[in-house]
């Protein structure tokens, strides 16, 4: 069993080596080039970044898992809101896919090869580490998608106050919104790159309530689309935009007021299992160890010479 697992092994490493060097490194061209002398008067090129080849090779790897344009279209909005918007991301998504289902069996078969009775779980060891390998960029992308949101969501409280100062201050909400993306690059990247999105959309042409309702689907962030339907319903019915930024803002420090309540009495409830755990168990250590100690260095003796 382990001599067939290792020559299956050898042999689709093999094949996955020799697939990469015909795609990446093997130039018939360059051979061509060269005894025609075609490539003499041309200027030199600079061999390009190891992480470049490594990252075109993923994205490589993702063209042989086949997709339907649903799940790509899934896939793009996933990646978005984890904030990946590259051309190619989809490619590199599925690409890490296939790559950990392939690696991931290969080092645990490296790793259980020669122990002791591995052999009869060897299988179902493989089976699991390609399982996870395949489901594990998933889970990334949701982790990353979760954090963002919660950045997000971290950081609206002060673009709201800063979109209430410019616009009161006489600015439309066009360039309240770039001056916000603007100021808020450095404390809160996350909202200022959806605000220069929403920037670059109005300057390419879109409607503002098209690029307000962009950003509340490339987000899904609770609070901001209820910023954007705040705006929308402003910008509709012709109502005053600072009055009412100003009265949802106020509505926000509430909410999150009371969620700050909320989670303060949670607190109690939720430190009973590390109290009883961690710190009872120690105090019990303390408080009882010495006398358990003194009671069976003294009186236990006492009683047995009695």
């Amino acid at each position: 069993m382990e001599i067939w697992a290792s020559l299956l092994l050898f042999a689709a490493l093999s094949a996955v080596l020799t697939l990469v060097g015909a795609r990446l490194w093997m130039r018939p061209n360059a051979a061509i080039d060269r005894v025609t002398n075609a490539a003499l008067d041309a200027a030199p090129v600079a061999s390009p970044h190891p992480a470049l080849l490594f990252r075109e090779m993923v994205r490589r790897l993702g063209t042989v898992l086949p997709s339907s344009p649903r799940d790509v279209s899934a896939i793009e909005r996933r990646m978005i809101r984890a904030g990946y918007r590259g051309a190619g991301a989809v490619k590199t998504f599925y690409g890490a896919k296939v790559g950990l289902a392939v690696l991931l069996p290969a080092l645990t078969a490296l790793l259980f090869a020669g122990a002791e009775g591995a052999s009869e779980n060897l299988p179902l060891m493989l089976g699991i580490a390609a399982a996870a390998g395949f489901i594990g960029p998933n889970r990334f992308l949701d982790f990353r998608a979760r954090r963002r949101q919660k950045m997000i969501r971290r950081g609206l409280p002060n673009a709201l106050d800063l979109l209430v100062v410019c616009v009161e201050s006489g600015l439309g909400l066009d360039q309240a919104i770039m001056q916000v993306a603007k100021e808020l690059d450095h404390a809160h990247p996350e909202i200022s790159q959806e605000f220069a999105l929403v920037n670059l959309e109005l300057k390419a042409g879109k409607r503002r309530v098209e690029a307000l309702r962009n950003l509340a689907e490339r987000t899904a962030v609770d609070d901001l689309k209820k910023l954007v339907a705040v705006l929308i319903q402003a910008d509709r019915f012709g109502t005053g935009i600072a009055q009412s930024l100003r009265t949802h803002s106020e509505y926000m420090r509430v909410q999150s007021r009371q969620t700050a309540e909320e989670k303060a009495a949670k607190l109690g409830v939720k430190l009973v299992f590390p109290i009883f755990f961690c710190i009872l168990p120690s105090l019990f250590v303390v408080t009882v160890g010495p006398v358990i100690v003194r009671i069976s260095r003294e009186l236990l003796p006492m009683m047995r010479n009695m």
